[in-house]
């Protein structure tokens, strides 16, 4: 057996080091690797169960082509020739902007931007702005802060107060419990604001409970309160915000008893919240990123965070804005969220006009040319975008599609020609993380199974077949070698000479321009050069209030015809639609459910156990009903990332719109109905 430094690439928080053991060849065996400050005892559930994914007989480990509608094996010269001869043809007939290049945030690398450079030899291709995830946070945190970065993850340990709003870490940052634990034992408090009683409320001094879509309201109520009591920190704002006496004019205005109805908290609860940060210094608010996924997102933010700002718990170890920490990628010449923002004047190579936020309807209206063909890696979109059935017939209206991945997804389901992907251990890269502050190798450790090539060998050979310059091809795609992708990641390490490769074999190494407390220096990109409670960027770029401000969700209004609020969070068994196929998964998550509230469930004649028709104008799926008496009512929650082969997509149900700012995704503001199905 022989044990190798590695780190898990999903799109997680925790981005966890951690030691993998091989035997002959084989994956055998997952341990911790202390040696990361951050996730120092182990990976989680979902990490474990690498040993089962890399080795599932599920996995597609040869190219498939859909034949008489089933799939069926065949040889990667046939396969590279029939994609090569329609890139071809789509070019020469339509132009490379008729074929769809669609990735997402599958399997995370420096080694990601070798297909970006394949379809720039192609000739271009269309591709999408905007991003599933969190930019209308980041957007709205750059906007104030200036950049998004946060204190190293341990320093939770120092905060006295710890604020977490709208986030589960003790399933989807399991890590960051073990500081947040830390700072409890040294006599810290902890709040949280979640319309769910997750099993990380389960530890804390107070649970508050808001109408989703609503923070915003709720945090403004909060900073009026703070500023009436003089709890505020005028020493920071004098020195560091710009904007302060607009914003108190503006929230002084708010009527506490009418903000208690709109968010569904009692004046009593909000009066307590309000103490419990007026009273404890230093606080570390943490926000989720799923509140960011409503129609008010941006703004949103922007009242939690006012909360840090006029309290003064920015820079200060303890007292921190913990939402994102872009430190360690330092490789990105520009970083999320400007990243996603569609060009001001378009190159001619990519066009970037869907939307990832509209991308069934998008891909559906879009000419000139209209869209042929697709390639799709690194993502699941049918399952994953917002409106998956518009998604869904975008994808078969095209003429053709490849998907590269490791297994059947519903989108590798709308194929034609599936081509397997490797696994984390079948070929070396850099990763980096939007929470922990290390540089790490995601250590090739296993040859790739049966016929699989890394995405990067693929590209080379497709381009070969396709006859591109020699000299081109060997400029922006590493031969297929293990010798020649570690010369492409050094080349990428020449500007950070004390990082290498060796020094990255043997573990995790911090970012070199890490700042351990996140504005210490209190420096801030903005206009001004302080924090802007008042932005005149936001009102210019996003046409939204200069100053933090509630505006109701589009679907969560009260005319809104169907009375529940659908979440569909993150789970710890799964990252979005990745693992739940696994049978060590299935042992402890079998199958789909909803969860509703016990007096709601007894008010519709509902059951543990029944099953349920969840519907809007958009769609409707079945599903057996879990009753939770916790949850808040007027709720129903799915979890994200069950697929339609499941039936129980909860992107059936979601709209495909664009967040404040930021060019987000505000699939969370979707509102439903349930009832018993009519079964004959």
């Amino acid at each position: 057996m022989k044990a190798h430094n590695t780190a898990c690439p999903r799109n997680c928080y925790s981005t966890c080091s951690f030691k993998v053991w091989t035997d002959n060849g084989k994956v055998i065996k997952i341990d911790p690797q202390p040696l990361n400050k951050a996730t120092p005892q182990g990976i989680c559930l979902k990490g474990l169960s690498y040993v089962e994914r890399v080795n599932s007989p599920q996995r597609i480990l040869h190219p498939l082509k859909k034949i008489n509608g089933e799939f069926k094996q065949i040889s990667w010269e046939a396969a590279l020739s029939e994609i090569s001869e329609k890139l071809q043809y789509f070019k020469e007939k339509y132009s490379p902007q008729s074929v769809l290049f669609y990735y997402a945030s599958g399997m995370s690398g420096l080694l990601n931007s070798v297909s970006t450079n394949f379809w720039k030899l192609y000739g271009g291709a269309t591709t999408v702005y905007g991003n599933l995830c969190w930019p209308a946070g980041l957007e709205a945190t750059r906007l104030s802060l200036g950049e998004n970065k946060h204190n190293i993850p341990w320093d939770v340990e120092n905060a006295k107060l710890i604020l977490v709003w709208g986030k589960n870490p003790a399933e989807s940052n399991i890590q960051q419990m073990i500081p947040i634990e830390k700072a409890q034992q040294n006599g810290a408090k902890l709040v949280f604001v979640d319309p769910r009683r997750t099993a990380s409320a389960e530890r804390a001094d107070l649970l508050i409970q808001p109408i989703p879509g609503t923070d915003g309201i709720l945090a403004l109520s909060i900073a009026k309160i703070l500023i009436e009591k003089n709890q505020i920190d005028k020493e920071f704002i004098d020195k560091y915000v710009l904007g302060y006496d607009a914003f108190k004019e503006f929230v002084l205005k708010i009527n506490i008893n009418e903000a208690s109805i709109e968010c569904g908290v009692s004046v009593e609860f909000i009066n307590k919240l309000a103490n419990f940060i007026g009273t404890t210094k230093p606080m570390t608010l943490i926000p989720g990123y799923g509140m960011q996924r409503y129609t008010n997102g941006g703004q949103t933010t922007r009242c939690l965070l006012a909360l840090s700002i006029i309290t003064g718990n920015i820079g200060k170890p303890g007292a921190c804005w913990h939402y994102a920490d872009l430190q360690s990628d330092i490789f990105s010449e520009i970083k999320e969220p400007v990243n996603y923002f569609p060009p001001e004047k378009p190159d001619g190579i990519f066009r970037r006009e869907i939307a990832t936020a509209r991308l069934g309807e998008d891909m559906l209206q879009i000419s000139d040319p209209d869209l042929k063909m697709a390639w799709v890696e690194r993502g699941n979109p049918v399952t994953q975008n917002p409106d998956s059935n518009k998604v869904k017939e975008a994808f078969r209206k095209l003429e053709y599609c490849v998907v590269v991945d490791q297994f059947l997804t519903d989108t590798a389901q709308e194929a034609d020609i599936v081509l397997p992907a490797k696994t984390m251990f079948e070929q070396s890269d850099i990763i980096s993380s939007y929470w922990n502050p290390y540089i790490q190798l995601r250590q090739k450790v296993i040859e790739p199974i049966g016929e699989v090539k890394p995405e990067t060998e693929v590209y080379y050979l497709l381009a070969k077949k396709m006859g591109f310059p020699d000299s081109e091809i060997d400029k922006n795609i590493p031969y297929p070698s293990d010798e020649a992708t570690e010369k492409w990641l050094n080349n990428q390490l020449k500007p950070w000479p004390d990082i290498t490769l060796e020094k990255l074999k043997k573990g995790p190494i911090l970012t070199p321009v890490l700042q351990e407390i996140a504005f210490s220096d209190y420096k801030f990109n903005t206009p001004s050069g302080k924090i802007e409670l008042f932005s005149e960027t936001a009102h210019k770029k996003w046409g939204v209030n200069p100053l933090p401000n509630y505006e109701k969700t589009i679907d969560g209004n009260k005319e809104n015809k169907f009375p529940f609020n659908l979440m569909s969070p993150n789970t710890k068994n799964r990252i979005h639609s990745q693992f739940g196929n696994l049978e060590s998964i299935k042992l402890i998550d079998p199958k789909p459910f909803a969860s509703i509230n016990l007096g709601d469930a007894h008010a519709k004649g509902i059951k543990e156990g029944d099953f349920i028709k969840v519907f809007n104008d958009r769609g409707e799926l079945t599903i057996n009903v879990k009753i939770d008496a916790s949850l808040r009512p007027g709720n129903i929650v799915i979890v994200n990332g069950y697929w339609h082969e499941e039936g129980s997509c909860p992107n059936i149900l979601s709209k495909g719109r664009e967040t404040d700012m930021g060019h987000g995704t505000a699939f969370h503001d979707n509102m439903v109905d349930y009832e018993k199905p009519n079964i004959k």
